[in-house]
């Protein structure tokens, strides 16, 4: 069953709840599709009068911005032994690889790859953990985290929402040409990703490891 015909047989509140809860685990560090439920919920409140649009912005919202801060908590408290963990439970999503580019990401840009991690399926699941375990100081923390989330969630609720709105009928009748394109786009940026990190990984494989380093103030 699509993700859309399942959530419209439940209810709206049961659609708020779903929406905040899988986000907030995504953004604590469980790979879960956070932009598709949030995407398909958002059309199907284009659709349907029961699901409030600012209401499930609002919790798309709240679950991204606290999954990240205990995400954030987690990885300072747990550290690398938590990364290795996840390697092990994960291999896929938290592999030396993908840690590897994360982690350049973070040194490089800082609290903008929390702010621009948000947007990278990747990095969205490595922010909070990453950002604890390399002692970025939380203030710059939260401030990403928080107009981070805002952006992402809120706005592609609002984006998805209105294009559902305006192009309800165009969407019913070729809604397999936004399947293809949605494939397509998706598998391009599988093999960036990975294209990434597997240079990533030669890199790091090349020079010695580093003493751990805390994110400067």
């Amino acid at each position: 069953m699509h993700v859309q015909d399942w959530l419209e047989t439940i209810p709206a509140v049961a659609v708020y709840v779903l929406v905040g809860v899988v986000i907030g685990l995504e953004s604590l560090g469980i790979p879960l599709p956070g932009e598709i439920v949030l995407v398909s919920s958002a059309l199907l409140a284009s659709q349907h009068g029961d699901i409030n649009p600012y209401v499930l912005g609002a919790c798309a919202t709240a679950g991204a911005i606290i999954g990240d801060s205990i995400g954030y908590a987690i990885g300072r408290r747990g550290g690398r032994p938590l990364l290795a963990w996840l390697g092990k439970k994960f291999p896929k999503h938290f592999s030396e690889a993908n840690i590897g580019l994360a982690e350049r990401s973070f040194q490089k840009w800082g609290m903008w790859a929390v702010f621009f991690g948000r947007f990278i399926a990747l990095l969205r699941i490595f922010a909070g953990p990453l950002a604890g375990v390399l002692h970025m100081p939380y203030w710059k923390f939260l401030i990403a985290n928080v107009f981070g989330g805002i952006l992402w969630a809120g706005g592609t609720t609002a984006v998805i929402y209105s294009v559902g709105i305006v192009a309800e009928a165009w969407l019913k009748r070729f809604s397999w040409l936004g399947l293809v394109l949605a494939v397509l786009i998706g598998v391009a940026s599988m093999l960036i990703i990975k294209n990434r990190a597997k240079k990533a990984a030669a890199e790091r494989a090349e020079t010695p490891e580093p003493a751990p380093v805390a994110v400067a103030d």
